[in-house]
């Protein structure tokens, strides 16, 4: 499954949730403050920026966002919300495209550096992100730890999450460190609907590595937005890496 594919003009008319979900202002609130607070004053730029989830409301604090995208339909639903002088878009792929300037935040949200399916795109991912910042500048991932405690000799798939109207399973395929997400969302009709998403899981300390391959130093890591405590059971983390000054 290419992402490009994925990540269709009918994925993109169904991704936002205004309100609910990771739309809902108690995720997105906190997660935009975190990131005006560590830009500092100057630009940032989202990585797989999507429909302006995040971007939209970081601008509207007043921190500059550009964004690189890899689906054109994305693109198309974050224009019915801002134009392209308010956050401009690079169309591509986040591990090799470069958006023009130089920025003192690059961030990626919502487990979104596990779309890329190999370990080489992710840490060219983290050498894309070095290249756009200054010196100093920081790098922000939020992603999920990979459950595979939960995971009986044998079997293959665990539920992930169950919310009226929706149930999230995810099948494992741990020799390959591979993850297939599958998203069923279904009403009083009787009928559901699925929509896949493949991921290449990784540990935290994998995560370090590739940070020091492109010359950063982990600089703090919580289990989410507000800063709580990161620990052995944290089901996600946001990890901020730094560039030396």
């Amino acid at each position: 499954m290419r992402q490009e594919e994925i990540w269709n003009a009918e994925a993109a008319r169904r991704y936002d949730t205004p309100g609910t979900g990771m739309f809902a202002p108690e995720v997105l609130g906190p997660t935009v403050a975190r990131l005006a607070e560590l830009a500092g004053g100057g630009r940032a730029l989202e990585f797989a920026i999507g429909t302006g989830r995040v971007a939209v409301p970081l601008a509207e604090t007043g921190v500059p966002v550009t964004g690189i995208e890899l689906s054109p339909a994305m693109i198309d639903q974050l224009r019915t919300k801002v134009d392209e002088a308010t956050i401009p878009v690079v169309t591509g792929d986040m591990a090799t495209v470069v958006a023009p300037g130089d920025y003192s935040l690059v961030y990626l949200v919502f487990n979104t550096i596990s779309n890329l399916q190999t370990q080489a795109e992710q840490v060219a991912c983290f050498r894309n992100a070095a290249r756009h910042l200054r010196p100093g500048g920081r790098f922000v991932i939020e992603l999920w730890v990979p459950e595979l405690r939960k995971l009986p000799p044998g079997q293959q798939a665990i539920v992930c999450q169950v919310e009226p109207g929706y149930i999230g399973l995810d099948t494992y395929d741990v020799l390959h460190q591979r993850v297939v997400s599958h998203h069923f969302t279904f009403d009083g009709s009787g009928r559901a609907e699925l929509f896949l998403s493949p991921h290449r899981y990784i540990w935290p300390a994998e995560l370090d590595l590739m940070a020091q391959l492109a010359g950063f130093e982990l600089e703090s890591r919580h289990a989410d937005w507000e800063g709580a405590e990161f620990l052995e059971g944290s089901r996600s983390h946001v990890s901020v890496y730094r560039l030396p000054a």
